[in-house]
């Protein structure tokens, strides 16, 4: 009996080791990669405290033309999950993925996500392939929160009935977003639904929404208008007296400003279309982005 005692004494300490190696391995927080800002916050609002984030483009950069830095890759080295837009919207991520190299789970915010063909690029006759602007619906938003909830609950199982609770949560501030936005629009006259921006970001807003943009480049920043392109929206812009003119916080004013100078259109208050803004501004969350621009273009297009 003694001897069988002592064993047990003895062995005690062996049969916690697991457990509390467990426990410190499930208290370490995973290392989630976000590739631009909009994902970040999704990111956040699901993972809270229990993720260790990183976002690779920041608050008012253009995702299109980003071009990554050692230190991008160092991030995706080491990080556990990396969370993309996909359809092509980050051109550079899967070269910097294979550079890093990454080894984690790549979760695809718009997997499952109804899309829409993007427009031909200013001087072409062919589209080039779905637009990846699917975040200009809040609708579909629902689908990337799916997503990262299912992304992160297989990262970090431990967590995974905090991260379906916190995308729960989320799913329903984004029903009653969704809402909002349709009430909103609804206040402006259908024929006065119409709006010039810098490019072709807003086509699911289109959809969604029954809002008409026109814009001199496609749906990537990268595409450069003609002069025939410009004079042709110039004159649309005067021939339907479109008021409701505006830049977008990580594009050049330039050729806004000159739409607007040549036509005697008006240019209204910045939109965020591909990026938030920085902490402080108008459009720190993906919440606030939408309702900024949405309060920003009823009251530009009920000019029109």
């Amino acid at each position: 009996m003694l001897l069988r005692r002592h064993f047990l004494a003895a062995a005690a300490p062996l049969a916690v080791l697991p457990v509390r190696a467990r426990a410190q391995v499930q208290a370490k927080k995973p290392k989630v990669v976000a590739t631009f800002s909009i994902l970040g916050d999704l990111l956040a609002e699901v993972g809270a405290d229990r993720i260790e984030l990183a976002v690779l483009v920041g608050a008012d950069i253009d995702a299109h033309t980003y071009q990554p830095r050692p230190t991008d890759a160092r991030a995706l080295a080491s990080a556990q999950a990396l969370v993309s837009n996909g359809l092509g919207y980050e051109g550079w991520i899967d070269r910097l993925a294979k550079a890093a190299p990454f080894k984690g789970r790549a979760i695809v915010a718009t997997a499952g996500v109804a899309t829409l063909e993007g427009a031909p690029t200013p001087g072409h006759n062919h589209v080039h392939g779905p637009d990846p602007h699917c975040w200009q619906d809040a609708g579909r938003v629902r689908r990337y929160v799916g997503n990262i909830v299912e992304g992160l609950s297989m990262v970090d199982a431990a967590n995974a009935a905090f991260y379906r609770e916190r995308g729960q949560a989320y799913d329903k501030r984004l029903v009653t977003l969704d809402q909002w936005i349709k009430d909103e629009i609804a206040k402006v006259p259908a024929a006065q639904r119409r709006a010039i921006t810098a490019h072709d970001s807003f086509r699911y807003f289109t959809a969604a929404y029954g809002v008409q943009f026109f814009a001199p480049r496609g749906f990537t920043t990268e595409s450069e208008p003609s002069a025939k392109d410009v004079a042709a929206l110039i004159r649309l812009v005067r021939e339907q007296k479109i008021k409701a003119l505006f830049v977008e916080n990580m594009s050049n004013p330039g050729l806004i400003d000159q739409i607007a100078r040549e036509s005697g259109a008006v240019v209204g208050p910045r939109l965020y279309s591909d990026a938030l803004s920085a902490p402080g501004g108008p459009a720190p969350t993906y919440e606030a982005m939408m309702r900024h621009n949405v309060t920003a273009l009823v009251a530009g297009m009920m000019k029109n």
